[in-house]
């Protein structure tokens, strides 16, 4: 990413310099500070959601949420042990509330559990990606906040866009994972076969 980043920077000053040189530093600086600025707006957000965290497993209804989405976990991604269950809840109720940076660690300690250490992907593993990609967002808080941060006059307004992208994006997401996990049963039992 580094890497990335230093050739992005070399090509930009190297067109600057020939386009304007006068307004590389100018640039620079306005761009750093607008990263500082949301950098500081977003870690104000996460505060707030973190501490939410906090208390929702403080409080232990991150157990309960488990519990409440046990049946669809159990039909996404099979059969898990309580403790993987319990961080697919969180994870999933996280970027439900759309808190997607803060549900990060309890997605990677999910996605270890369900590992099965083949070095290969599993159907259960994609399907948590898939579904943090696509992320059903029932609040966006973090969109809501950013818009709230730059004076938007109605930082709510785009709540049923946003459940409606997301909803169709996860749902299109889910059926691809069991469609194409289906073409590789059936490939194999073919392979199988012959």
């Amino acid at each position: 990413m580094n890497k990335i980043f230093a050739c992005v920077m070399t090509c930009t000053i190297t067109f600057l310099l020939f386009t304007s040189p006068n307004s590389i530093l100018d640039a620079m600086v306005a761009g750093g500070e607008k990263a500082v600025n949301l950098c500081l707006i977003l870690i104000a957000i996460y505060a707030v959601w973190m501490s939410i965290l906090e208390f929702v497993s403080a409080t232990k209804l991150d157990q309960k949420l488990a519990k409440l989405l046990s049946p669809i976990n159990k039909k996404l991604f099979g059969k898990q042990t309580p403790e993987v269950e319990n961080q697919i809840a969180i994870n999933l109720s996280s970027n439900m509330l759309g808190m997607g940076n803060a549900s990060t660690p309890s997605g990677i300690k999910a996605m270890e559990g369900l590992d099965k250490k083949t070095g290969k992907i599993t159907k259960e593993m994609a399907m948590l990606m898939i579904i943090n990609t696509t992320a059903i967002q029932i609040i966006p808080a973090t969109i809501i906040g950013l818009r709230a941060s730059f004076n938007s006059t109605n930082a709510a307004s785009i709540f049923f866009p946003t459940l409606i992208a997301t909803s169709a994006s996860t749902l299109v997401g889910i059926c691809l994972v069991f469609l194409i996990e289906h073409f590789i049963k059936k490939h194999r039992s073919k392979k199988i076969n012959e």
